[in-house]
């Protein structure tokens, strides 16, 4: 999706952001959640606006668009200009009829931005009542046309669906449709895709370039993934704290940052390029026979439909070993992952942990087992009870299992020193940390209980680049110090390429194709591994040393 864009002298900017500054309300010192912020993005010109959680980019759309909370966050200095118009000096009204009709924004989590209670066509409606088309059929008819050029499939059904009988993918077309139906100058894109498969991900920025080129619209793409930003981008400001620290054009950023917080964020991004293969002693300690699930859903007054989530997979973990379950969104991999911890009960087949069989065990003996074998799911701050200090949730475990409160003690003294905590955490409460430190304190109560096996199911995938580049680097350096083997599932391949020995690949339920990182990645041989390798955001850049990649794996 590689792309040029140029200015001439008679391009007007679309929006231009001069010294903004956004004060905290109520603070004590004055403090600023973004200062002297300085952009403007021509009409055709895609802007990617990067930076880590909390570095202040969400909050700079949000002022453009007249969201910002008044109770909480003011713009106190600059002026925003939507062609020659100073947002920040219009009336309430008026950024009213400005939205949708001039700008408009896209949110990251799409079931978030729809009602849950209304069906999606009439939610897209409301945005064409809103600005003066009376007509219910015209708006019917301009919803139906702007479906099928986000192509949607089936327009008319869809138009009726609720939410939550639509794909991520197709509910995040939802949204853009409901953005870009009234042909805005702006569109403002707030990590759009992070919660996206790969394969979706590509659909969705190939749309809004799709769209941004019929409509020559200027476009502020927020990410804090530069894998993403080396696809899309014509331009790119760097944020951290609040402040800009780099600006300049997607290949000079990429290949020549200046400054050592963009040179972190750009070599945290996993590339394709997997790392030396590690030597694995084959111990096996997980064995893996023809596991089978399946699903019956019953409908009233219809027949059932079973949905085959697990179809005859089998596999072997070694101690110390680490193997990448990888697939989109239904394609079995978690359900893989819920029949091994027995989270959910297997149709058939052997899940061996030793001696004992895991898909059939009941009662003491299956609480016993699940000792040995513990989970570190996606979403870190629902994982922790908010009610619990960390002392509390990491003892929890150890009590149900008998531990003396010396032992317990020794062993959150040993997790702490090993995932770079002291215990003064431990009287804090999950919100009061940042999402990278929750996920590490889910690492060490998953350990607490001294597994053999730890299976990390999308346990990187919420979290900022640089971020995920540390918790991978924890696995990986506690894989070594203490010999656990890992299941680590993830949709996307190039963060199973920076970690695991081992690939395998689903597709509906089914292995399609397994085998060590390097020759899944380097040759593979089904058409769905090499669909999902296309899709990898950044595919054609070393992000680790700042250059291109040579050629492409494919």
């Amino acid at each position: 999706m590689t792309q040029t864009f140029s200015t001439t002298q008679s391009d007007q900017p679309v929006l231009q952001v001069q010294d903004l500054w956004v004060r905290i309300a109520n603070s004590k010192e004055g403090q600023h959640a973004i200062s002297s912020i300085s952009l403007d993005i021509h009409p055709g010109e895609t802007v990617c606006l990067v930076g880590e959680s909390g570095s202040g980019k969400s909050v700079t759309s949000l002022a453009t668009m007249g969201l910002l909370p008044k109770a909480e966050l003011q713009a106190t200095q600059g002026r925003i200009l939507l062609d020659g118009e100073n947002l920040l000096d219009a009336s309430p009204s008026r950024i009213r009829t400005l939205r949708a009709s001039k700008m408009a924004m896209i949110f990251q989590e799409p079931m978030t931005a729809l009602n849950p209670v209304e069906r999606v066509g009439p939610q897209v409606e409301e945005v064409l009542k809103v600005h003066g088309v009376r007509n219910p059929s015209e708006r019917k008819k301009q919803v139906l046309a702007m479906f099928e050029a986000v192509h949607l499939p089936n327009p008319d059904k869809i138009y009726r669906a609720y939410p939550h009988q639509l794909s991520g993918g197709q509910r995040q077309r939802i949204v853009i449709s409901m953005a870009l139906i009234l042909k805005p100058r702006l569109l403002i894109a707030d990590e759009p895709t992070t919660a996206l498969d790969v394969t979706t991900q590509k659909q969705i920025l190939a749309l809004i370039r799709e769209l941004q080129e019929q409509q020559n619209t200027a476009v502020l793409f927020i990410t804090h993934d530069f894998g993403v930003v080396a696809e899309i981008a014509d331009r790119i400001v760097v944020m951290n704290r609040g402040a800009m620290v780099e600006t300049g054009t997607r290949d000079t950023i990429l290949r020549a940052p200046t400054q050592d917080y963009t040179r972190l964020l750009v070599s945290s991004v996993p590339s394709l390029v997997p790392p030396a293969p590690r030597d694995i002693t084959p111990a096996p300690i997980l064995q893996v026979s023809e596991l089978n699930k399946t699903y019956e859903e019953r409908v009233l007054f219809s027949a059932s439909r079973k949905v085959v989530a697990a179809n005859n997979v089998s596999f072997t973990l070694n101690k110390g070993e680490i193997i990448g379950i990888v697939g989109e969104s239904g394609s079995g991999k978690s359900s893989v992952a819920r029949c091994i911890m027995r989270l959910i009960k297997p149709s058939s087949g052997q899940v061996a942990l030793g001696d004992a069989d895991l898909a059939t065990a009941t009662g003491e003996e299956l609480r016993q087992l699940r000792q040995r074998i513990q989970i570190v799911f996606q979403d870190p701050y629902r994982s922790l009870n908010p009610r619990l200090r960390i002392h509390d949730a990491l003892l929890e475990g150890m009590q149900n299992y008998g531990l003396s409160a010396s032992e317990c003690e020794k062993r959150i003294d040993t997790l702490l020193e090993w995932i770079g905590m002291d215990r003064s955490v431990l009287s804090r409460y999950p919100h009061q940390f940042s999402g990278g430190q929750r996920q590490r304190l889910c690492i060490a109560r998953a350990l607490v209980l001294e597994p053999d096996i730890l299976v990390a199911d999308e346990a990187v995938s919420a979290l900022d680049v640089s971020v995920q580049a540390q918790v991978l680097k924890l696995l990986d350096e506690l894989r070594q110090r203490i010999g656990i083997a890992v299941l680590f599932i993830t949709h996307d391949l190039r963060v199973a390429a920076q970690i695991c020995d081992q690939i395998i690949v689903m597709q509906r339920g089914t292995v399609v194709e397994a085998g060590p990182t390097e020759q899944v990645l380097v040759n593979p041989q089904h058409d769905y591994t090499r669909s999902l390798i296309d899709a990898a955001p950044g595919r054609h850049w070393d992000f680790q040393h700042f250059r291109p990649l040579e050629a492409a794996i494919h």
